[in-house]
């Protein structure tokens, strides 16, 4: 008897032993599959047009350095790269500042205090959320230039306050992060809302509003569709926007070029992911512990 539950708590083991290193395996696939496309971009930054088009390789080369050169000679003739860089830097700073802050806050308010129409509010907040941009692209176009902000980088920051999706995803993390005991607490001490939501609220959502800046940082900074209707001098042009102009003769015929300006325009998603990941992973160990 004792001989065959061993065999079958060894049989129970080599099933889940076998389970682990399947999905160990299918892991390591799709991180593979992610990842390559980025990889093949990089390498390719490093290759001169002529082997870009002679096929594909994984191993880099070392011309980076060159392609380099003579993007910024390209871009120097009629606006420096930096320019670019700095304008979608602007754009995505504020934008990310304000779609997190005031989505917290929003989410806040509705979480905390129950007032009359507190429902109807909630449902108005997830009808917008349901709406497409591109339905009120024209009329905010119009709207826009009506007020005098065409070709100005305030329309494509203050209207991030409104950020649905946002405040949807910080009143569902909320609702299970944010004690109202401790907002009760705070109120009996005398701390004012404000301070509440700053000094109490906020810390607690942090590893909530790392993943927003994150997701609202790259939104921004891969917004094409609205900054393409709204600008009109080059000189206020951001990087996506740059990318479409490399589609251009001048850019065309040169690959290794192209491939130098991509890595340029991701770069700053992988250094913002990086900074704030630690607080992600940081907000899930310590659920993991908490009773």
């Amino acid at each position: 008897m004792a001989k065959q539950n061993n065999e079958m708590e060894g049989g129970l083991h080599a099933r889940i032993l076998g389970a682990k290193i399947f999905r160990n395996v299918i892991c390591i696939f799709l991180c593979f599959l992610s990842l390559i496309p980025f990889w093949i971009m990089i390498v390719n930054a490093t290759r001169t047009s002529v082997d870009i088009q002679q096929g594909l390789s994984l191993i880099p080369s070392h011309y980076f350095m060159e392609n380099w050169a003579k993007l910024l000679y390209q871009c120097s003739q009629q606006v420096p790269l930096w320019k670019y860089m700095t304008n979608s830097l602007t754009i995505a700073v504020f934008s990310t500042v304000f779609t997190v802050y005031f989505s917290t806050m929003t989410a806040y308010g509705v979480t905390v205090y129950k007032f009359k129409g507190s429902g109807f509010a909630w449902a108005f907040i997830m009808a917008i959320m349901m709406i497409p941009v591109q339905v009120s692209s024209i009329g905010f176009f119009r709207f826009m230039y009506g007020l005098g902000l065409g070709n100005n980088y305030l329309p494509l920051i203050i209207p991030a306050i409104a950020a649905p999706s946002t405040v949807f995803f910080m009143r569902q993390y909320m609702q299970s992060a944010l004690p109202l005991e401790i907002v009760d607490a705070a109120r009996i001490d005398g701390s004012r809302e404000f301070n509440t939501f700053n000094r109490i609220a906020m810390p607690l959502m942090k590893p909530a509003v790392a993943t927003q800046c994150i997701f609202a940082f790259i939104a921004s900074w891969n917004n094409f569709y609205t900054p393409s209707m709204l600008l009109s001098s080059q000189k206020k042009y951001t990087l996506p926007m740059f990318v479409q102009m490399m589609r251009g003769e001048r850019f065309r015929s040169d690959h290794g070029i192209i491939y130098v300006g991509l890595v340029v325009c991701i770069m700053p998603i992988f250094v913002v992911y990086f900074i704030l990941s630690k607080y992600i992973i940081a907000g899930v160990a310590l659920g993991g512990v908490k009773e």
